[in-house]
């Protein structure tokens, strides 16, 4: 085991801070402007601009979205147990539902390699 370090504390902290605060900053634009889009993706959109523009580097979050990503089932626990109080709906409309995850989710990774695709190859031609 490793032992305790302050300082990779201070950092996995600090990351964790600084991604909460894009996020709440991602919230608080979203309704501000009374967007229909979840404060979440206006804060990924953020973050995503900050990486473009060079204003913070990737390698900089990577503890801190590390470890959230590693806890990611935590957070989707209570989705999950809701289930057990719809059980009929899943029955009955359980198929509409895994049909509209399934394109959701398809769209959401083709959007986002073509967003990725198209990053790389914008920074690609502004760093010549």
């Amino acid at each position: 085991m490793k032992r305790f370090d302050v300082k990779r504390l201070g950092r996995l902290v600090t990351e964790i801070v600084v991604l909460l605060a894009i996020y709440f900053a991602g919230c608080q634009i979203a309704s501000g402007l009374q967007l229909p889009i979840p404060g979440g993706v206006v804060g990924m959109a953020l973050l995503l601009l900050a990486f473009a523009l060079g204003w913070v580097k990737p390698a900089a979050l990577q503890l801190g979205a590390g470890v959230l990503m590693a806890e990611m089932l935590l957070f989707f626990i209570p989705a999950l147990m809701s289930l057990l109080d719809y059980g009929v709906l899943v029955r009955d409309e359980g198929w509409r539902i895994l049909l509209v995850i399934g394109v959701s989710t398809l769209l959401v990774m083709v959007v986002t390699a073509f967003t990725v695709e198209a990053v790389c190859r914008w920074r690609l031609r502004h760093e010549v």
